[in-house]
């Protein structure tokens, strides 16, 4: 995968396929609500699992049962394709802890 910066027209076109995810300046975030504390847990260690594989980690905070992820590549000072493949496995861990 590659640390090179997105284009405008590739965030918007990753972003069409990330419905939960909104954009804020050169990052993505999503917050989402887990049904209990050990399930946010478990998915951010699911989490961590991917992204120490993809050597590209989010920030993350966690409130309780609730969740939020930041996602930017701070080399490329943006979002590169490795934001938005740790976006799709985030929104899969959360959809596995459902």
């Amino acid at each position: 995968m590659s640390r090179t910066r997105l284009s405008e027209e590739q965030i918007a076109n990753a972003l069409a396929d990330l419905p939960q995810w909104t954009r804020t300046g050169e990052a993505l975030t999503r917050t989402a609500e887990t049904a209990s504390f050990p399930t946010a847990i478990k998915v951010v260690d699911a989490v961590a699992e991917q992204a120490e594989a993809l050597d590209h980690h989010p920030d993350i905070d966690i409130r309780w049962r609730t969740l939020t992820f930041l996602l930017t590549t701070h080399s490329a000072d943006g979002l590169t394709s490795l934001d938005i493949t740790l976006a799709h496995l985030i929104d899969r861990a959360l959809d596995d802890a459902a």
